[in-house]
């Protein structure tokens, strides 16, 4: 696997902060990691973004940004409204193809769902990975109403043809209730994928070295990690 398409099921599930734990734990397995961020939006110029984050907290990683806009919508929305070329699925097919030549892994975040839009013609990360003929990992939230949106996502992917390679929960609460626990089971019965991993709420705010020897424990060994989900289950009473 040299490129791997991350995803949400939908905005502040946790996306960019699962992007630098697998990043991180691909960094310390020893590979060479780049992370492409397809299109930022709500962030000014001189302000970092995820690309940015995802380097501070992983590591030595090569970032690549297409497009920036300034309003916190949709990227087609936020380029139309400030009057600027849009990216295309075939643009970030073009750059990830590149960065893949160059690193072991290159890892390509969207911004929100699978299907937001990046230019008028509709185009989406579903349409990147299509071009890419990429797995796709998809991060989900781990309470009440995940179900539903992790099951549309996956059913999305399959009718594409598309490999999901699994489901990371991108924010586990210290006191998780009965709806999170049961997800635990759930989740990867709704996906019909694996559940590779789950990150400690608040993950985002470690120190960058504390994250990074922390990171291959949230994660599955398809992820570079350590993490188990059975023994996960099991101490969280699910």
């Amino acid at each position: 696997m040299r490129i791997l398409v991350i995803t949400g099921t939908g905005t502040e599930v946790g996306k960019t902060v699962t992007t630098a734990a697998v990043a991180a734990a691909a960094l310390a397995a020893g590979r060479s990691v780049a992370v492409l961020k397809a299109a930022q939006t709500g962030v000014r110029p001189d302000e970092p973004g995820d690309a940015a984050e995802v380097a501070r907290l992983a590591g030595a990683v090569t970032t690549a940004e297409l497009a920036r806009y300034p309003e916190p919508l949709a990227p087609r929305t936020a380029a139309r409204r400030a009057g600027m070329t849009p990216v295309h699925p075939q643009d970030v097919a073009e750059a990830a193809a590149k960065l893949a030549t160059e690193h072991d892994l290159v890892l390509v975040e969207g911004a929100g769902g699978l299907l937001v839009r990046f230019d008028p013609a509709g185009g989406t990360l579903a349409d990147a990975a299509q071009l890419l003929r990429a797995p796709v990992l998809v991060v989900a939230p781990a309470g009440l109403g995940t179900l539903n949106n992790t099951e549309l996502t996956a059913r999305e992917l399959r009718t594409r043809h598309l490999d999901l390679l699994g489901v990371v929960i991108g924010s586990w609460p210290p006191s998780p209730d009965l709806a999170a626990r049961c997800n635990l089971t759930d989740l990867p019965d709704v996906a019909a994928a694996p559940l590779l991993g789950a990150l400690p709420a608040g993950a985002a705010g470690l120190d960058p070295a504390h994250f990074r020897t922390q990171a291959p424990g949230w994660l599955a060994p398809r992820l570079d990690g350590t993490w188990d989900a059975e023994a996960f289950r099991g101490r969280e009473g699910a």
